[in-house]
C-alpha cells in the first residue's frame, strides 16, 4: 500500500530523517540545504539532453525522454543509496521549484511505503528564506568584535572562546579564506556566494539571542565572497575588544600560519607584484629580493609595517567604532592567548552605552 505524499511550506531539517535534493549535481554544488544528500533525477549531461529536445524536437519528445531518465536514475537511488532504509523511513524531497522532479521522486518512495514530504517550492523557496533571514536574524543578536592588527591570533582567540562555551561567527572560516590579501587556502577553493550564504544563516539562526555572539573584526568582503548588508551593519556598529602584540612577535606567529606560501614563492611572488600598484616598485623590489633571499621574518615584518598595519589603522580611523576594552598581549604564545580569551569572557555582555577600559 502506498504511504501519503505531503506537500509541506514549513519545515525543520529535524523532523526529517533525510533531506534528498534530486536537483543535478552541478545545481547542488553551487548550493544546497545544510545537510541534505543529492540524489539526481537528472544528470548534468541529461539536462542539457533534455533541453535540446525541448528545443530542437519537441515538448513532447522531451519529456518521454527525461522520464526514461528519471526512472533509471530513481530506480538506481533505490537500489544503492536508499537500499538498506528501513519502512519507517521518512525523507523531505526537492528539486528546483517543487515540481516535477520532486514529486517523481517521491511518488516512487510513496510506492514503496515511506512516507514523504516534498519541499513547496522547492530549493528556490529555500535560498529566499536564507535571505529573508539574512536580513532580519543579525538585528536580533549582540555581537561583541575581537578586533586588532593582522597577526594578533583573532581567529585563534574565537576558538579558545568557542572552546569555553561562547558563542562565535567564525566568518573565515565558512568563508575558507583568512580574510586578507594573502589568505587565500591553497588547494581549498572557496564556496560560491550561495552557499557561503546558506552556511551563514545556518549558524546565525542556531545562536541564543539572549547571549553574546564574538566575532573577528573584517571587512565587508571575505575573500571573494560578501557579508549580507544587515549582518555587516549590525557587526560594524557592535563594540569592539581591541587586541594588540608587538610586530615582530606577529611576524612570526605569522609565518607559521602561512608557511605555504614559503613552500611556493611563485605563488608569493604573484602576490608581492600585485601590490606594486599601491606601494610603487621601490618597495615591492624590496620584498622580492627578500623573497628570494629567503629572509621571511624581515619579509613579515616590513609587509606588517608598510601594508598590513596602516590598512588596520586606515580602517579604525575611517569607522568610528566603539572600543569596549583594549589587551596589549606582551606576545603571541598559547599561554598570552588563553590569558586573553579568559579577560574577554570576563567582561561579558557590551553595549555601546558601557564605558571603555
Amino acid at each position: 500500500m502506498s504511504a501519503p505524499i505531503t506537500d509541506v511550506t514549513s519545515w525543520q531539517a529535524s523532523d526529517y530523517d533525510m533531506i534528498i535534493d534530486v536537483r543535478s549535481p552541478i545545481e547542488f554544488a553551487d548550493d544546497h540545504i545544510p545537510g541534505a544528500v543529492n540524489m539526481p533525477v537528472l544528470s548534468d549531461e541529461e539536462r542539457v539532453t533534455i533541453g535540446t529536445l525541448y528545443k530542437q524536437e519537441s515538448p513532447f519528445i522531451a519529456r518521454k525522454k527525461g522520464a526514461a531518465f528519471v526512472a533509471r536514475n530513481i530506480a538506481d537511488h533505490l537500489d544503492t543509496k536508499l537500499f538498506d532504509l528501513p519502512s519507517s523511513f521518512s525523507p523531505l524531497i526537492h528539486c528546483w521549484r517543487g515540481g516535477q522532479r520532486s514529486h517523481a521522486f517521491a511518488r516512487i518512495c510513496s510506492e514503496v511505503g515511506w512516507l514523504s514530504y516534498v519541499l513547496t517550492g522547492g530549493y528556490k523557496q529555500y535560498r529566499r528564506d536564507v535571505m529573508s533571514g539574512l536580513a532580519s536574524v543579525p538585528s536580533t543578536l549582540s555581537f561583541i568584535v575581537v578586533a586588532g592588527r593582522t597577526g594578533s591570533r583573532k581567529t585563534d582567540i574565537l576558538t579558545g572562546l568557542e572552546a569555553k562555551g561562547a558563542q562565535v561567527l567564525d566568518l573565515e572560516g565558512i568563508a575558507n579564506h583568512r580574510g586578507s590579501l594573502l589568505g587565500h587556502i591553497k588547494d581549498s577553493p572557496q564556496p560560491s556566494q550561495r552557499m557561503f550564504e546558506s552556511q551563514l544563516n545556518k549558524k546565525l539562526q542556531s545562536f541564543d539571542p539572549e547571549r553574546p555572539v564574538y566575532v573577528e573584526s573584517e571587512s565587508s568582503k571575505v575573500g571573494n565572497v560578501q557579508l549580507a548588508p544587515e549582518l555587516w551593519k549590525s557587526i560594524a556598529a557592535a563594540p569592539q575588544i581591541a587586541v594588540s602584540a608587538p610586530r615582530t612577535d606577529r611576524a612570526t606567529y605569522l609565518l607559521g600560519a602561512y608557511e605555504h606560501l614559503t613552500h611556493d614563492i611563485s605563488d608569493l611572488n604573484k602576490l608581492v607584484t600585485g601590490m606594486t600598484h599601491r606601494h610603487g616598485r621601490e618597495r615591492t623590489d624590496i620584498w622580492q629580493a627578500l623573497i628570494d633571499a629567503k629572509d621571511w621574518q624581515l619579509l613579515a615584518v616590513e609587509l606588517l609595517e608598510a601594508h598590513y598595519d596602516p590598512a588596520y589603522d586606515r580602517s579604525m580611523e575611517r569607522h568610528d567604532r566603539f572600543v569596549h576594552a583594549k589587551i596589549e598581549m606582551p606576545d603571541c604564545s598559547d599561554n598570552t592567548l588563553e590569558g586573553a580569551v579568559t579577560r574577554i569572557l570576563a567582561y561579558g555582555p557590551v553595549t555601546p552605552s558601557a564605558s571603555g577600559s
